[in-house]
């Protein structure tokens, strides 16, 4: 019975969030992003960047970022002269996590089978990442939370900057940590993952 509370609780401050999102003058993802630029690639001799492009989000995860990284990290993964791989965000933010505010607006419609979608894709991107073979640096410049975390951290190597906040917040709203936060949270040095 808790459980479901915390689920109905987790719901209702999405649907907040979500009605309070809809007021703003920022464009969201279903006001017809151009689904092409939410993931720029910038090509070196020997290695490959991935710039999530949705700065009026934060660069929040939608299904077809997750698609088309994990199709792009493939292909530069079987690809002999890219040496490594690089991943970063543009604006302000590095990746705030998932959209929740589509995944709201997805669950309030019913579409519960397109909300598994973005889950599958993401955690499917998130193991291709976490058993890469190339090196992978993520550039953690900017705000990093929960699914932003999941897909930067189980990369070979992680770069803060002095612009880097770090949250999982999902856990103040008494939802489990996921996108591997509860393999990399114990381990963080001093038991700051516990906090």
């Amino acid at each position: 019975m808790q459980s479901f509370k915390a689920l109905s609780s987790v719901r209702r401050t999405l649907c907040i969030v979500s009605n309070y999102r809809s007021l703003s003058a920022q464009p969201s993802y279903t006001q017809g992003e151009d689904l092409r630029n939410q993931i720029l690639v910038e090509g070196k001799a020997n290695a490959r960047a991935a710039i999530l492009n949705r700065p009026s989000s934060l660069n929040a995860l939608t299904t077809t970022m997750a698609g088309r990284l994990k199709k792009l990290y493939e292909s530069w993964e079987d690809n002999p002269d890219i040496g490594f791989v690089i991943m970063k965000g543009s604006g302000r933010a590095f990746c705030a996590g998932g959209d929740m505010v589509t995944l709201c607006k997805l669950l309030n419609q019913g579409k519960v089978e397109e909300c598994k979608e973005f889950f599958g894709t993401l955690y499917n991107f998130i193991y291709l990442l976490g058993t890469y073979f190339k090196p992978h640096v993520a550039i953690l410049d900017g705000i990093t939370m929960g699914g932003g975390a999941g897909v930067s951290i189980p990369g070979t190597f992680r770069v803060a900057t002095d612009k880097t906040v770090f949250a999982t917040p999902e856990t103040q709203i008494g939802f489990h940590p996921d996108a591997g936060a509860s393999y990399y949270l114990p381990r963080l040095p001093g038991y700051l993952g516990k906090f």
